[in-house]
């Protein structure tokens, strides 16, 4: 990479913005980050140091939000919504501000867009959009960058799949279940399982910017769906667990409100299809679930 390259990284002290921040420095990209925190560049009440921070910038990539792993309470919901929404409005007014903006702007969506589906993948060309809150979250969220008036910057909402990488991220509570002899499958354990490891989001995001004839929505996952009796069998042989006990769909919802979380956030069947990254020639490196969990298991990146 040219060392010349800026990027500017949204949300960058996350379990994804964190990973992202390294491997731009590694790959020789010069690094601006916006957050909360006064270390970053720029902060998110602070319009005029955000246009700063993105004036000259070859590529934007939003990471921020608040985690929706909690009780979606009325608090909760509208934090988890304001802290989307308005981070992609702060960066929209940014953007149009710029004299020489962002080429790309790369926002993070959810693959949890798609409805419950069970019966074939969501693509970006036929996944049907489903309802409910955190569809709604993610309706708003991809409006919000549609809207923002950035003539110049091509805008690209990432509809990401379930993380996996170093340090175990989502996937620890399913490994400390799995320790306990509590790692056999959820509910019906038929839902699917859609997922992405960090090293190939990482590298999606490279190349979508680099591919500028890519429009749209990108679906982020790997082509290795599974279902949830398959997942927790996988994470039991990454953790060594020889038996795992299911939890039926009731005990399910009585957990989740004992861990502050919500069961949909295991219950629901996620399929997603990364059509637009396959017909582009995206080589996923870590396209197996069992390879990925067994690594990360190992604390290997």
């Amino acid at each position: 990479m040219n060392s010349s390259m800026i990027v500017v990284v949204a949300g960058a002290s996350g379990f994804i913005g964190t990973y992202f921040r390294h491997r731009f420095e590694q790959d020789g990209w010069t690094v601006r980050t916006i957050g909360r925190a006064a270390s970053n560049d720029a902060t998110w009440n602070d319009d005029a140091g955000i246009t700063r921070a993105l004036d000259g910038a070859e590529l934007l990539v939003n990471l921020a939000g608040r985690s929706v792993s909690c009780r979606y309470n009325a608090r909760n919901k509208a934090e988890i919504l304001r802290s989307r929404v308005e981070t992609t409005a702060a960066l929209g007014r940014a953007v149009s501000r710029c004299s020489a903006p962002p080429a790309t702007w790369l926002n993070a969506s959810t693959g949890t867009i798609y409805r419950h589906a069970q019966d074939m993948p969501q693509s970006e060309f036929d996944g049907e959009l489903g309802t409910g809150f955190s569809v709604d979250v993610a309706r708003a969220w991809e409006d919000e960058l549609e809207t923002a008036d950035t003539p110049r910057t091509r805008k690209i909402p990432l509809r990401i799949s379930i993380v996996l990488g170093p340090g175990g991220g989502v996937m620890m509570p399913f490994a400390n279940l799995a320790r306990l002899g509590l790692g056999g499958h959820m509910g019906a354990g038929t839902q699917k399982f859609s997922w992405v490891h960090m090293e190939d989001l990482y590298r999606a995001a490279v190349l979508l910017h680099m591919r500028t004839d890519i429009t749209g929505p990108v679906n982020v996952a790997s082509p290795d769906v599974v279902d949830n009796r398959e997942l927790m069998r996988l994470v039991r042989r990454a953790y060594g667990a020889r038996l795992g006990i299911p939890t039926p769909a009731w005990l399910l919802a009585v957990g989740a409100v004992l861990i502050r979380t919500e069961s949909e956030l295991v219950l629901k069947s996620r399929w997603v299809q990364p059509q637009k990254l396959l017909d582009a020639g995206f080589l996923f490196r870590q396209p197996e679930l069992g390879r990925a969990l067994m690594k990360i298991a190992k604390g290997q990146a």
